[in-house]
């Protein structure tokens, strides 16, 4: 299906700007440009971005090296942009702000390019919990640092709660996926979001610290007994926001 956006002031729009990508209905043909996308994997670093997109780029058999992949989003230095055939690689940098406001951005481009059952996925790194160190963790449901489903934000002074529901099927996809690639050790499990990377995440060795290492250990016991499986900081806003508009979507 095609991808929506759910919100009806932007029929009324006579052009839409989509200001941290640099990118526009006016100034660009987003259908010519990316009305044949199937996939976009997003991930925090630009250089990491680009690295996957340049694999993916070898991996599809493309033509050239894939070495001077251009930066779609050059104009501006938020996010970074590569496009390898059918798949978009693109940084969301760090943090529930950061990555929502590039999906914003991204559904958007991906309905005004009339774009068709697209798949996205979130790739990146993430602190593991009591699982094998350079493990995969493939999300089966993203939940807050209460360990509930739920993706909370303020809007015009009242908190909305959304859910944070991801494709079953795609999980059981990527699951069946790995067990063609046996050097990584892969597993399904609920992934923690948190607001912050020290003290949310119980870290010790932040400029702040109010709790104990036995206060710490006995959180982080819970969390792993609750399902928790790794700790990062986009999940929940990722799989709100990419469920609400009708796109497939896995962490």
């Amino acid at each position: 299906g095609l991808v929506l956006i759910k919100n009806p002031h932007l029929d009324a729009m006579e052009e839409d700007v989509l200001y941290h990508l640099d990118l526009g209905t006016k100034t660009h043909n987003l259908p010519a440009m990316f009305g044949d996308i199937k996939f976009v994997c997003v991930g925090g670093s630009p250089s990491r971005m680009k690295a996957f997109a340049q694999f993916m780029h070898r991996e599809l058999g493309l033509e050239g090296d894939g070495e001077d992949l251009a930066d779609i989003c050059a104009g501006t230095d938020r996010y970074a942009m590569y496009r390898a055939g059918p798949v978009l690689s693109i940084s969301h940098g760090m943090g529930i702000p950061s990555i929502s406001i590039m999906l914003h951005e991204l559904i958007k481009l991906l309905h005004h390019a009339k774009c068709r059952d697209v798949t996205i996925i979130r790739i990146g790194t993430s602190g593991g919990l009591g699982i094998e160190a350079g493990s995969v963790v493939i999300t089966d449901t993203a939940v807050d640092s209460s360990f509930k489903p739920r993706f909370e934000q303020v809007v015009l002074g009242d908190v909305v709660v959304r859910s944070t529901d991801l494709d079953r099927d795609l999980v059981a996809e990527l699951l069946a996926c790995s067990e063609e690639v046996p050097d990584f050790p892969t597993l399904v499990g609920h992934t923690m979001c948190t607001y912050d990377f020290y003290e949310g995440q119980g870290r010790l060795d932040g400029a702040l610290c109010s709790f104990s290492s036995e206060k710490k250990l006995e959180y982080l016991r819970r969390a792993h007994e609750a399902g928790v499986r790794n700790i990062e900081m986009e999940s929940t806003a990722f799989a709100a926001m990419c469920g609400l508009c009708g796109l497939k979507g896995e962490s």
